[in-house]
This record gives structure tokens, C-alpha cells and sequence, in this order.
């Protein structure tokens, strides 16, 4: 098995290296009901806890889109076990590739880029560089991931002195697991007068 892990760590720069990404800026959603773009995907190796032993472990980061125009990266951790197994199902049914009570196999590569709905709530945290007066921090996480399939009606307006126009959103569609095709036989040649 390939070790992700090595893959994720980034890489140094030389002093005349050319860079570009920019970081987002950071806006605390309230609570609420809000759309999602999957932005990201990352495999990882989890070591194994009281809870949990080892197993696989997708990083997912999700783009969340405010009816303001604010956004926000949230990231959630999917352990790949039997005993989270609902949470997998929640995920896939959120982003349209899994129907209700179906059975599917995960397609993470097709993750990126899908869209839905989630609940947000604010956490607080203890800060670990401790400042006065300073030590508690705030954060946006996601409680629940609607199904495409029974998705709530949300706010997608914004207020009338912002320029700011959200993608745009179609709701997931499901699209049920296709048979793969057919492999040409070795030595076939493609015509194209012929299907």
C-alpha cells in the first residue's frame, strides 16, 4: 500500500522558488444550515486509539458557503471502519453518489468538486499558546450532512449592498454505479464508421 501520509507533508522551497496559493480568509459561520463544495481529499493512516484501532483515514476538506458571502474550510475526518460505517454512508449520500439503504463502494476520486448541504455549529477550543484573556478559540464544525436525497430548503440570498454572487449550486444528483465497459480485445482496432 502506498504511504499517503508522505505524500501530504508539502515540500521545502528554494530561496528563488516561484509561489501563488493564497490563504482563505477565515469567516465564523453562525449556526446553521449551509452549502458545500467538497474542496479536497486526503488519505491517511490513523495509528490507533482507545476508541479505534489502526485503520485507514480520509481528510476531507469542505468549502462551506455562508449566505453573506462569507466561506469557510472545514475539515472532518473519516475513519475507514465497520463501526463508523454510518458516518462513510452520511458522506455519500450527502454529495449524491449513494442512494438511501443502497450499497456502494466508495468513490472518493469523485468526491472533489461534488456539492451539498451540511449543519454547522461553533466550537470552542482551549488555545494552546496561551495569552491573557486569550485562551479560548472559536471554530466552525459540521454536525450533519443531509442526504441529496432529503435535502432542507436554505437561504441563498445576500444582502443587497454586497456584490458578492455564490457559485452556483445544483443539488447532487445521484447517479447509480455503472457496469464497467467492456476491454478490447488485444490486437482490436477502433473504426470510425463503426459503433
Amino acid at each position: 500500500m502506498e504511504n499517503y501520509n508522505a505524500l501530504n507533508q508539502g515540500h521545502e522551497f528554494d530561496w528563488d522558488d516561484e509561489i501563488q496559493e493564497e490563504g482563505s480568509s477565515f469567516a465564523l459561520l453562525p449556526e446553521g444550515d449551509y452549502r458545500f463544495t467538497v474542496e479536497k481529499v486526503e488519505r491517511a493512516r490513523h495509528p490507533g486509539s482507545a476508541k479505534l484501532p489502526p485503520c485507514n483515514k480520509a481528510i476531507v476538506t469542505f468549502r462551506v458557503y455562508g449566505a453573506k458571502g462569507e466561506q469557510n474550510l472545514i475539515t472532518k475526518y473519516y475513519f475507514l471502519h465497520s463501526t463508523l460505517e454510518s458516518m462513510l454512508s452520511e458522506f455519500f449520500s450527502a454529495i449524491g453518489l449513494k442512494g438511501k439503504d443502497e450499497k456502494v463502494k466508495m468513490c472518493w476520486k469523485e468526491a472533489v468538486g461534488r456539492s451539498g448541504i451540511c449543519n454547522v455549529y461553533i466550537d470552542n477550543y482551549h488555545k494552546k499558546d496561551d495569552k491573557p484573556g486569550e485562551d479560548t478559540g472559536y471554530s466552525n464544525k459540521i454536525k450533519k450532512l443531509y442526504p441529496s436525497y432529503n435535502q432542507p430548503k436554505i437561504e441563498e440570498s445576500v444582502q443587497a449592498n454586497q456584490s458578492y454572487t455564490p457559485p452556483a449550486y445544483q443539488p447532487p444528483t445521484y447517479i447509480p454505479p455503472q457496469k464497467p465497459y467492456p476491454q478490447p480485445t488485444q490486437g482490436a482496432t477502433w473504426k470510425s464508421d463503426k459503433f
